[in-house]
């Protein structure tokens, strides 16, 4: 059914200059319109706030901080806003409209997704979170649907309606606000969001991705919340049988229960992401996930909502429903944000409600003749010759083939049409189809020999991303210069695939043993080998005298690069210490306690003591301090 032909605000301009054209989107706190913007003659996404919440001042700020905190961000992975106002009841927010569909979109439709597509869509998610973590924002409501898909295949985050500053408290009345299945143990237990909440977020949504369904399954939300907070996410690769265990290790590192253990922000973790996709091959990264079937979508756990912190110490069953619905207040807002398609459920884009609108009078008339029009059927991520059957089954022709690159769709499949997806035109009418290429390949250049710096520099240039560098000794490339890659220089990568870098420790130098030599000779005989010298500044006790090497890092015989430096701590001598008076004490009690205060005794008895038990006098006076070991020589008689 349309519905936009209910909606008020549609032939409307709001401000003098917004002129809403078609309802997109509806949610429990806004409802998105595309519109034009008159000034600039250009189409936007308008989020207009429900009238009656907009006497609500905590919805109204809400509204206004999403405005503000998306403007500090100027990244091409956020979605843009561009203006925030208010006309009469309705307060809005002016947004770029984005022509495509949602992550959730994909999912719906495809179940579970290759590796490399899943990590196709993660890198820039991350790198837009990444900016707004940086920022000092952290976003507090990631799933897929906040994730949208162009249909020229830029990768896009929306919706910062529930963003806040880095460690602020979500709530003081003990409640939280958030999506049910991608909120972090914290979030549920104290309310507290720094960017590791978002880094949780991510993990479950590649888990998704790479599983075809949520990691967290439960008759209410307040099972989900339960297993949040005492169950580990499982392995990927326990409902994906094939993935490969780096995979499984990135999604638990990034959903550790315990926020000390994901990495810091998504700069952290999309630093993780690279790593892995630089270590799997490429048939772990196109792997074909076993059919899966996607979750149905209409359900409470995908809905922002007001959560109570207070949870049950056990799961709760389907008797607890109504107990926690008395004791919890969902709110939803719109679950598609700026630019999002809704479409029937079961197709890839969603279908924008369109008509001819004649304008006149100050009046809209809709005109629409279902003999004389289609709509055309959804095309993304079809092959050619689907494409061009759905065409012909909706009485459409093709007009012409036109072909592009693309990360995230994959080759020989539909990227986009002309007119658009759910666009009404007439029947008979023709479609251009734009169909994917597949990624923008680029050969690894030979970097042998350059610094290291130049070396990632040249590989950005040519469209790759430097990634891992490790060490290693060479005989031929100064330190600090690159050795190889992997891949090696000539493969053919697609653009944006990360780089391996090999970097030379210089020519390898076997340190010399000098523990126990002096600091001159030492550096000496170091310095000789080819390697640069260091003293601790902290010198230690021992039983060597003072001034002698006590130990050395890198130890003796091991393997360093020429030029690199080694660490010596000196002896400040042994330890001196209090000798005890023991002139008087009988001979037994005198040794043990000397022996005690760590000195060696020795007798010397004569011929007059050679039946005395006393002592008549010691080698060192009582009260002098000697080194620790010392022998005290005691005469006897």
């Amino acid at each position: 059914m349309d519905t936009t032909l209910q909606d008020p605000l549609v032939g409307q301009v709001l401000d003098g200059r917004y002129r809403v054209e078609a309802r997109i989107a509806a949610g429990g706190m806004a409802t998105v319109y595309r519109a034009v913007d008159t000034r600039l003659d250009r189409v936007l996404a308008l989020k207009v706030m429900h009238p009656t919440l907009a006497a609500d001042r905590s919805f109204v700020e809400r509204f206004i901080r999403e405005a503000k905190s998306a403007a500090h961000l100027a990244h091409p992975n956020v979605v843009q806003v561009f203006d925030q106002g208010t006309d009469r009841s309705y307060v809005y927010l002016a947004m770029e409209y984005i022509a495509g569909c949602t992550l959730r979109d994909v999912l719906r439709e495809r179940g579970a997704l290759q590796p490399r597509a899943a990590l196709d869509i993660l890198e820039p998610v991350l790198a837009a979170l990444g900016a707004a973590h940086r920022a000092g924002f952290v976003h507090r409501d990631m799933k897929p649907e906040n994730v949208l898909i162009g249909d020229d295949g830029r990768v896009k985050v929306a919706d910062f309606g529930l963003v806040r500053a880095v460690n602020t408290v979500t709530d003081t009345t003990g409640a939280v606000l958030g999506t049910v299945s991608y909120l972090a143990p914290e979030q549920i237990e104290n309310g507290t969001a720094d960017p590791r909440v978002d880094v949780y977020a991510c993990g479950v949504v590649l888990y998704e991705m790479l599983t075809g369904a949520k990691p967290r399954a439960g008759e209410s939300p307040a099972q989900v919340l339960y297993q949040h907070l005492h169950e580990d996410v499982p392995a990927p690769s326990a409902a994906a049988p094939g993935l490969s265990v780096e995979l499984d290790e990135l999604v638990a590192s990034a959903t550790a229960r315990n926020p000390e253990l994901r990495p810091d922000d998504a700069v952290a973790l999309l630093g993780q992401v690279l790593r892995v996709r630089a270590a799997l091959t490429e048939e772990q990264l196109d792997a074909v996930p076993p059919g899966a079937v996607a979750q149905e979508h209409d359900n409470a756990e995908d809905r922002t909502s007001v959560i109570p912190r207070l949870l049950p110490a056990a799961p709760v069953h389907e008797d607890d429903g109504p107990a926690l619905n008395r004791t919890s207040r969902l709110e939803t807002r719109p679950d598609e944000p700026a630019g999002r398609f809704r479409r029937p459920r079961g197709g890839l884009i969603a279908l924008v409600v369109a008509a001819l609108v004649l304008v006149g009078a100050g009046a809209g008339v809709w005109y629409i003749n279902t003999g004389q029009f289609t709509k055309v059927p959804p095309l993304l991520a079809k092959t050619e010759a689907e494409a061009r059957t759905r065409l012909k089954k909706a009485g459409l022709e093709v007009k012409q083939v036109e072909h592009a690159y693309s990360d995230t769709v994959k080759r020989g499949t539909v990227i986009s049409s002309d007119p658009e997806t759910g666009a009404r035109i007439r029947t008979h009418d023709a479609v251009t189809l734009t169909v994917s290429d597949g990624p923008r390949t680029v050969a690894v250049p030979d970097v042998k020999g350059r610094p290291l710096a130049e070396a990632q520099d040249l590989l950005k240039k040519s469209g790759l991303v430097p990634g891992m560098v490790t060490e290693e000794f060479s005989e031929d490339v100064p330190k600090g210069s690159v050795t190889g890659t992997d891949p090696a220089a000539g493969t053919e990568r697609r653009g944006g695939s990360a780089i391996a870098l090999k970097v030379s420790k210089g020519s390898p130098v076997e340190v010399p043993d000098v523990t126990g030599e002096s600091v001159d000779d030492a550096t000496a005989e170091l310095q000789d080998a080819g390697l640069q010298v260091k003293i601790s500044d902290t010198p230690v006790t021992s039983d060597l005298d003072a001034g002698q090497v006590v130990r050395q890092s890198p130890d003796a015989g091991a393997r360093t690069g020429k030029g690199d430096t080694v660490t010596l701590t000196i002896s400040k001598g042994p330890e001196r210490v209090e000798v005890p008076d023991v002139v008087g004490r009988n001979v037994d009690e005198a040794r043990k306690t000397l022996e005690a205060a760590g000195f060696k005794v020795e007798e010397d008895r004569g011929l007059l003591g050679l039946f005395g038990d006393t002592v008549k006098s010691q080698s060192v006076e009582g009260g002098q301090k000697a080194p620790k070991g010392t022998t005290i020589t005691l005469k006897i008689r």
